[in-house]
């Protein structure tokens, strides 16, 4: 075995990079976050980790409601400078077109392909960052992007995080569930 030993950190070969959608103030607010996934399946859960400092913690702590926005590889610039810029000295609410779904607090961006309305179920103190765990109450997604009425990672273009870089996604290369049907013991 020729591995060497780096330290406790929390890595993540790749992330989906999304923008938290909040309102704090009666303002639409968008922040960029890479620490985002499934929490559950049953009810359906995503979770995020957002610094305890972020305006956007604030502002779900103020609602009990965030989105989570997917925007496509050509939202490169938008997404970034989300993440780059604080909502508690710039209103972000122009840089995305706004709409609002059942909660009424939870902004989402239009033009991103794939939106997540939530509800917070819960906040986890993990030390310098909040879990904030949302059940979904609804899923919005272009008609473009739907394949089998589901979303189609192929026609989203998510963008993803790694190593401080935003990458495309290239291509499938198997079906989960099925490839490992092929596995052969030795």
């Amino acid at each position: 075995m020729d591995k060497v030993t780096l330290g406790p950190m929390p890595y993540m070969s790749v992330m989906p990079s999304v923008l938290v959608g909040t309102t704090l103030k009666g303002r639409a607010n968008y922040m960029t976050a890479g620490a985002a996934t499934v929490a559950c399946m049953a009810p359906p859960m995503v979770c995020v980790a957002i610094n305890k400092a972020r305006y956007t913690a604030k502002a779900i702590e103020e609602n009990k409601t965030f989105s989570l926005n997917f925007p496509s590889v050509g939202q490169v610039a938008g997404t970034d400078y989300c993440g780059i810029v604080s909502g508690a000295q710039e209103d972000k609410s122009k840089i995305w077109t706004s709409f609002y779904g059942r909660l009424k607090t939870a902004p989402m961006a239009e033009e991103c392909p794939v939106n997540l309305e939530c509800s917070l179920f819960k906040a986890v103190d993990c030390g310098s960052h909040l879990l904030h765990i949302g059940e979904v109450v609804e899923v919005y997604a272009d008609k473009a992007c739907m394949t089998d009425k589901k979303p189609d990672v192929s026609k989203v273009h998510p963008i993803v995080y790694a190593q401080a870089m935003y990458f495309d996604l290239e291509k499938p290369l198997e079906k989960a569930f099925s490839a490992g049907k092929r596995y052969v013991k030795k």
